[in-house]
């Protein structure tokens, strides 16, 4: 296969005359190679780390919450008005409110939320991310966070004394704590959840805070939580302005903005690392062309014309480009594969917890690879590397071979 004349001519000069690539070609692919290796490692633990939070925010809330200024006095109608709705999967009711922990002469402040069993494995993991005891929310029972547990050094079967603020609004009336059996203990991997909120049935829920019947709002769970929006708005036509009907993703705005301007933030800052590596290619280049000044006027004093020239020095940069990208995804690649070995070899070594699982709440680092962000990565280091060349190859072109061939 016959290569083009300046593509011929561009490898030709990016090998060296004792070996098959010189050692300024190889600084330049490496510099590439290592930008997108690392552009592309610090964007998938980013994408993962986002994940992760979504898996766990979706793990204790369902996608939807429809609420109501009053309360909802017949949820059962309103959950099969909202099964109706294409798209939604699942729906229960529940109430919440601050309680008052007292243990060990120690006050806790979570959330209770009162859920029916009967509805809420439709809607919620935390059936599936029990530690210890099991999913009961039976008779004076409630089920707590693994964090707050081990704070207030809770076990399975043990009682706590639960106080209700609702109750402090009567001034003539005295009201005792309330007794309950600890039936379960939940692990949801988010410190948020784990520490904050303790669940127990309805009716325990509503004569804690003073509710006679009723429930605060309808959880419901969606077949697709990321066109959750298409659902919110078919729900708000089908139960009117009656009902406010809130996404997950317009609960959790703050964390998610912020998670994506660090993810940005991140891949700008880390994009200098390819500046660098074009520095590199355009110095290479640049002083290439002065070593070749007589053979680039002597290749214009036999008819090679300057856009051809150029063209040399184009394929260089975009060669070098390539190649590095080509590598550095692959470098990512691997070290993403053994990124969790590589996070307990540097433990080891260093003595020092990277990652701190009281922390993070994380035994591993989460790690999402997407096709958008190899073709971003890609185009980045490829466009780069290219520009960089421009400024040695206009050089190069500009070549007068007069000047270049008049001592020879």
């Amino acid at each position: 296969m016959h290569l083009p004349f300046t593509l011929f001519l561009a490898l030709r000069y990016m090998r060296s005359k004792r070996s098959f690539v010189s050692a300024v070609t190889i600084i330049s692919i490496v510099g590439i190679m290592l930008g997108v290796a690392i552009l592309l490692i610090v964007r998938s633990v980013m994408n993962g780390f986002d994940d992760m939070w979504r898996e766990k925010i979706l793990s204790f809330n369902a996608h939807i919450t429809v609420s109501s200024p009053a309360t909802i006095s017949d949820p059962d109608s309103l959950i099969a008005r909202i099964k109706k709705v294409d798209g939604v999967t699942g729906a229960a009711p529940f109430v919440q409110g601050l309680v008052f922990l007292q243990r060990n002469n120690r006050v806790y402040t979570p959330i209770m939320r009162g859920i029916d069993p009967r509805y809420e494995k439709d809607v919620s993991q935390v059936p599936h991310y029990m530690e210890h005891g099991k999913f009961s929310v039976g008779e004076d029972e409630m089920m707590v966070g693994s964090d707050l547990a081990r704070q207030m050094n809770a076990h399975v079967g043990e009682k706590i004394l639960v106080y209700s603020p609702q109750r402090f609004t009567k001034a003539d009336e005295v009201f005792l704590p309330e007794e309950m059996k600890v039936s379960g203990v939940f692990d949801l991997g988010m410190w948020d959840f784990d520490i904050g909120f303790v669940l127990t049935s309805l009716e325990k829920a509503r004569s804690l805070f003073q509710m006679e019947d009723g429930v605060q709002g309808v959880q419901v769970m969606t077949r697709d939580p990321m066109r959750v929006e298409i659902v919110a708005d078919a729900l708000r036509t089908k139960l009117g302005a009656e009902y406010y009907v809130t996404t997950w993703k317009e609960q959790n705005r703050t964390l998610f903005a912020q998670l994506e301007v660090e993810n940005n933030l991140m891949l700008l800052l880390l994009a200098f690392i390819l500046v660098v590596a074009c520095f590199a290619i355009a110095s290479t280049l640049i002083t290439l062309t002065f070593r070749k000044t007589r053979e680039i006027g002597l290749l214009k004093a036999v008819g090679v014309s300057s856009p051809q020239v150029l063209l040399v020095f184009l394929w260089q940069g975009l060669i070098s480009g390539v190649i590095g990208c080509v590598v550095g995804l692959g470098l990512g690649r691997l070290v993403l594969y053994y990124r969790n070995g590589i996070l307990h070899g540097l433990r080891t070594a260093l003595h020092f917890d990277i990652l701190p699982k009281e922390l993070y709440h994380l035994s591993e680092l989460p790690s999402t690879t997407t096709w958008s962000d190899v073709i971003l990565i890609s185009s980045i280091a490829i466009v780069m590397s290219s520009v960089a060349a421009l400024i040695p190859a206009g050089r190069a072109a500009s070549v007068d071979p007069v000047k270049a061939l008049r001592y020879e």
